[in-house]
């Protein structure tokens, strides 16, 4: 099942942070850019401190913007087998203060990349 093209599930998913004010078209050519200004009005609207949110990839596995108030999290490293990023994963102790744990990839079995992705026919080719 993919995710629909168009409204609130694909503008979720699809929604980046973006370093200045106001909201513009996403560079995924889906979903919006949004700035520092959108998300203190999301956290206000909705009670809440933090905005936590993945599925786009960092360098280093995490980046905290907007004045600490959005954390993009990613937790796959060497995206697509290609990319060279660190994966992080996020946890609040009792303080409810981020901590983070980076890692590495683990070297590559001798498959073709993304070669897992075609399901067990893409491992034989």
């Amino acid at each position: 099942c993919e995710p629909p093209e168009s409204g609130l599930m694909s503008d979720l998913l699809w929604s980046d942070p973006q370093p200045f004010p106001g909201k513009s078209p996403s560079k995924r050519g889906v979903g919006y850019s949004f700035g520092p200004d959108i998300a203190e009005a999301f956290l206000k609207h909705n009670n809440l401190s933090l905005l936590v949110r993945s599925h786009e990839v960092k360098d280093e596995g995490y980046v905290v913007e907007h004045g600490g108030k959005t954390i993009t999290v990613f937790s796959a490293p060497n995206y697509c087998d290609s990319m060279g990023n660190k994966g992080a994963f996020i946890h609040f102790e009792e303080d409810l203060k981020p901590k983070f744990t980076q890692y590495d990839c683990v070297p590559h079995p001798n498959i073709r990349p993304m070669a897992y992705a075609a399901g067990m026919g893409g491992l034989f080719s």
